[in-house]
């Protein structure tokens, strides 16, 4: 079984709260990590080899100063350091195929700040082999709980297994399942007859007491909250999720024609990370 937490490192702030992250999960589970920094946009212009020559070496100073804060930290943590030239998307799903957990950093401060900067978090979390963390750049020190989307799929049932280490940290699970009216141009402010309603809400309710009928068995003293909740569902997982210590949701695998496609819930809380948010495929 793989052992490696691989880590994305760039030279934003970000990737110093990615590395702690990281480093914290390999030390609980007696994991090693790996720091893996890419530079990119090479075009194989004339004279630009030592350009990249240059940048390679101080990117593998940077992980190099990483990795011995590490050391110093969690001695018992085994830590290596890589540096390559190439597009950082494809050489971190690659760096996935090898990986029990990828970690890597979003430049996202929270409401107000805008969403993050790029593309490249959602595509690496869409095209990865193993599941995908992202540690979003503001304190998430003193939140309890982890909360994981449920939604009867496969991909929720992956997504609620790798949730259920809140019985390790012994922290309590947030199990949501949200479901939307149906809506059309016409519709947009129909009053819903009150059977439809309800009939929708029992039904999710059902989804969600489906999912969670073996935890109780495999995670004895896991405390589990269920909660069904009517609306959006990025919207709603994102309140739950603003005061937990994690938030974690499914994606559905897409074939290899759209492999840089997120789910749209899925897409749309890396925009707005409410917490540490890992994608779980």
């Amino acid at each position: 079984m793989n052992d490696t937490i691989t880590v994305g490192v760039t030279g934003a702030p970000a990737a110093d709260r990615a590395v702690d992250w990281a480093l914290a999960r390999a030390a609980a589970r007696s994991q090693r990590l790996e720091l893996v920094g890419v530079v990119g946009g090479a075009l194989g212009t004339v004279g630009e080899d030592a350009v990249v020559d240059d940048a390679l070496a101080a990117t593998r100073a940077m992980l190099d100063a990483h990795a011995e804060r590490v050391r110093a930290e969690a001695p018992s943590v085994p830590v290596s350091v890589r540096a390559e030239a190439g597009n950082p998307v494809h050489v971190l799903i690659e760096a996935s195929t090898r990986s029990a957990l990828l970690v890597i950093g979003s430049d996202y401060r929270g409401p107000g700040d805008g969403p993050a900067r790029g593309a490249h978090g959602v595509r690496i979390a869409a095209g990865a082999a193993c599941p995908v963390v992202v540690v979003p750049d503001f304190d998430t020190s003193g939140r309890s709980g982890v909360v994981v989307g449920i939604d009867g799929s496969d991909a929720s049932e992956h997504a609620l297994r790798f949730a259920a280490e809140a019985d390790r940290l012994g922290e309590p699970l947030v199990a949501v399942s949200v479901w939307t009216p149906l809506t059309a141009p016409r519709n947009t402010l129909a009053v819903y007859p009150e059977l439809y309603l309800t009939n929708m809400q029992a039904a999710t309710e059902e989804t969600l007491a489906l999912a969670l009928a073996g935890i109780a068995t495999d995670y004895p003293d896991l405390v589990v909250e269920r909660r069904v909740e009517r609306g959006y569902p990025s919207q709603v997982i994102g309140d739950i999720a603003h005061d937990a210590r994690l938030a974690v949701v499914g994606t559905h695998g897409r074939g290899a024609l759209a492999r840089f496609l997120l789910g749209s819930i899925s897409q749309e809380i890396l925009g707005r990370l409410p917490t540490v948010t890992a994608v779980v495929r």
